[in-house]
């Protein structure tokens, strides 16, 4: 945040901490639809030419009240062009997610220590479980699922960062409890479906 203007003050940054600080607490947020300082204090916070401390009077100049405007409207400038830039990068790696009714989505599952979620510790817990059906759509952001018996203590309503459709064919779907693991971690494979089949002839001695 400091670096997007730093380069400005000419090496002498560590007298414009406070105007930055200040730059910060007063910007717009769309978060919060306010200002930090506003959203934590209830009112909006005093210009920084009028900080001073208890006691003490002192008479400013114009041209001393008009750089400090200036600089202040400088940093918030700059602080703006680099929460565009972020969002930027950020919406490059975002994209649009929607699902019909009837498609089969996995659930993404917190991986928190010492916690059990759907029978399994958070050690041994894969990041997505599944497949659940969506039902419909809740608001712009989330989705209700259709949750098995075993889940109907949990809230069927869910973000939609926490969903991700499957593609997979749902017939060749193994449930995890029917996977074998052994004692060292390995499980057996067993075949599902024959794909295809060739006939090879012998040579004749």
């Amino acid at each position: 945040m400091f670096k997007a203007c730093a380069i400005d003050f000419d090496g002498n940054w560590d007298t414009h901490l406070r105007l930055v600080e200040f730059s910060y607490n007063n910007s717009y947020h769309s978060s919060v639809k306010c200002a930090p300082f506003e959203a934590l204090y209830r009112m909006k916070c005093s210009t920084a030419i009028a900080w001073a401390e208890v006691g003490e009077s002192k008479l400013i100049r114009p041209e001393f009240i008009q750089e400090t405007t200036d600089k202040i409207v400088q940093i918030k400038e700059r602080l703006k062009t680099a929460r565009d830039r972020q969002k930027s990068y950020a919406d490059n790696r975002r994209k649009p997610l929607e699902f019909s009714f009837g498609d089969k989505v996995l659930l993404k599952v917190s991986s928190w220590k010492g916690v059990v979620r759907f029978g399994k510790r958070s050690k041994l817990l894969p990041r997505y479980v599944g497949l659940f059906e969506a039902v419909e759509r809740v608001g712009p952001v989330a989705y209700q699922l259709r949750l098995p018996q075993e889940l109907v203590g949990i809230h069927d309503t869910f973000y939609m960062s926490n969903l991700k459709k499957c593609l997979a064919d749902v017939n060749l779907h193994v449930p995890l409890e029917e996977i074998k693991i052994d004692d060292k971690l390995r499980f057996v494979e067993k075949p599902i479906e024959i794909m295809d089949r060739e006939v090879k002839k012998l040579k004749q001695s």
